[in-house]
């Protein structure tokens, strides 16, 4: 997606989303207090680490050992109600504005994840990392990482403006109607690597 574009739709967005913004915020610091918002280190376009800020939606119990428990069993139902919503990946809209993340793009992965990659997470961070994207309203929580990796390699080969606009559109649709797998477009993305490992120079498992 062209800059430019991006930066009015961004512009448009924040103030759209400004007052979810500050409602999310308020139902944060009454369910689980301060601190709001937490960084998180993320390998961005070409493996440029940078931070991104996401709102707090997990509390810090412990178990008897001083472990923090499982992900799922420190959320409220609350704060899971915030993640199906993705209100808790807000904050990200200011790392778009500052041209550290797209509107849509692989989303960002740890630095640790993306060398873990190799070849296949050099050609990933080709593009700047996305709020949301092809993996996202292809199934996102339902897939596996590789399965992920696949569809966002697609994505990297195939982008568009008009591909841009589709995930932008078919993300509302997911949120409200709720995540579905996508076996055809995971299909599709497999056979596209293999058609192009040479140009690629990946290393792809199946």
């Amino acid at each position: 997606m062209q800059r430019v574009f991006e930066l009015i739709i961004i512009c448009f967005g924040i103030a759209i989303l400004w007052l979810p913004m500050c409602i999310t915020a308020l139902i944060i610091w009454a369910t689980l207090g301060r601190p709001l918002m937490f960084r998180q280190r993320r390998s961005g376009r070409n493996g440029e680490v940078f931070s991104i800020l996401k709102f707090r939606t997990m509390n810090d119990t412990r178990d008897a050992s001083g472990t923090l428990l499982p992900d799922a069993e420190r959320q409220t139902p609350v704060t899971k109600t915030l993640r199906r919503l993705r209100l808790d990946e807000l904050p990200q809209l200011f790392a778009v504005l500052s041209a550290k993340m797209a509107l849509v793009g692989p989303r960002p992965l740890t630095p640790d994840t993306i060398e873990s990659l190799g070849r296949r997470g050099v050609w990933r961070g080709r593009v700047r990392p996305g709020m949301t994207g092809w993996a996202q309203i292809s199934g996102n929580t339902h897939l596996t990482l590789d399965e992920k990796i696949a569809l966002d390699l697609w994505y990297v080969g195939n982008r568009s403006v008009w591909l841009d606009l589709y995930i932008l559109m078919q993300t509302i649709a997911v949120i409200v109607a709720g995540e579905r797998l996508r076996s055809d477009r995971i299909d599709r993305a497999r056979a596209w690597i293999d058609r192009n490992k040479p140009s690629l120079s990946l290393e792809v498992t199946p």
